[in-house]
């Protein structure tokens, strides 16, 4: 029980619902697959944290590709790292 205590929380992770619109589907999804590997690198480059995401800003862009455009988004949040207690 105690051991329980010591580790970082992970909200959502249990999601009992999957949303019906696709592009939130499509985020959704995106954060199963690659989520893990995402912690993992920014971990690796900064230490135990997480990114705000209240000191957080996003952009969004149409990249022209002659197979079809493409959408690029950019996630700008502060770095937060865990207190030790």
């Amino acid at each position: 029980m105690a051991g329980a205590l010591t580790e970082f929380a992970n909200k959502g992770e249990a999601s009992p619902t999957v949303p019906k619109e696709p592009l939130q589907y499509r985020f959704q999804e995106i954060l199963y697959v690659y989520g893990s590997t995402m912690k993992a690198l920014i971990e690796e480059k900064f230490g135990p944290g997480i990114m705000s995401a209240i000191d957080f800003t996003m952009d969004i862009e149409n990249v022209e590709d002659p197979k079809g455009d493409r959408v690029k988004i950019t996630m700008n949040g502060k770095f937060l790292g865990y207190k030790k207690w």
